[in-house]
């Protein structure tokens, strides 16, 4: 099943909000919203979305500003879309770290590639392919779907976004912690028993036998691994 990209849209205009979240779920992506730089910010430490479409005009903080916090506390790809058509406005946009810059009035389809552009510039800037395989399973980290011999898997985003961290680093042990940071956020790193339960249902869709698991091996006291080859 799709989930679509995670993402993040930042405008203190609620009609803007509203216009942007009907045209991004109608394209299969997951949207939260926010007014303001602080909620923006708290947002982006619970949501951990991958992409962030930024306007410029803020109440409590100069867009330009934030660009630089959004980069220090996420690896999100930053659209910058923002009635400010002036090339230095673009120029210091750029500078700071935004992935792209769209000006408003926008066109719907164009602002919808861009956005699956920047996210997927984002992923090899990190050194990971949209597309991951392991064994008979592919996961794409773009479209939120992982198949298992050409048919889809049904996950739920939490499932798909354990999986996805596990496939990333095929082979490598991740600890308890780092899954619980990377999927949950840092305030739930000590509940384990979301990983515990999380896994349980990963395995029974993935695994030949979910009893005894060859594809999500537990290391005891530690974490999980993914087998590269199970």
């Amino acid at each position: 099943m799709s989930f679509g990209l995670k993402v993040l849209v930042v405008d203190d205009d609620p009609a803007i909000r509203r216009f942007l979240r009907t045209i991004l779920e109608a394209a299969a992506m997951k949207v939260a919203d926010a007014a303001s730089a602080g909620e923006a910010l708290r947002l982006i430490a619970a949501e951990r979305p991958e992409v962030v479409i930024l306007d410029l005009g803020l109440p409590d903080e100069d867009g330009q500003a934030v660009i630089g916090r959004i980069k220090a506390a996420s690896p999100a790809a930053i659209l910058v879309l923002s009635a400010r058509e002036s090339a230095g406005e673009k120029v210091t946009a750029l500078n700071a770290g935004a992935d792209d810059y769209v000006t408003k009035p926008f066109d719907t389809d164009e602002l919808l590639a861009r956005i699956r552009t920047a996210a997927r510039h984002r992923l090899q800037e990190q050194g990971v392919r949209a597309s991951l395989r392991v064994g008979d399973i592919e996961v794409d980290l773009l479209a939120h779907e992982v198949r298992r011999d050409g048919a889809a898997v049904r996950l739920t985003p939490k499932e798909f976004a354990l999986f996805a961290e596990l496939a990333k680093h095929p082979g490598r042990v991740l600890t308890h912690g780092q899954l619980l940071r990377s999927v949950w956020g840092p305030a739930h790193e000590q509940d384990l028993e979301y990983l515990r339960v999380t896994v349980r249902a990963l395995r029974r869709k993935l695994e030949v036998s979910p009893s005894r698991p060859t594809l999500i091996v537990n290391e005891p006291g530690v974490g999980y691994r993914l087998s590269a080859s199970p």
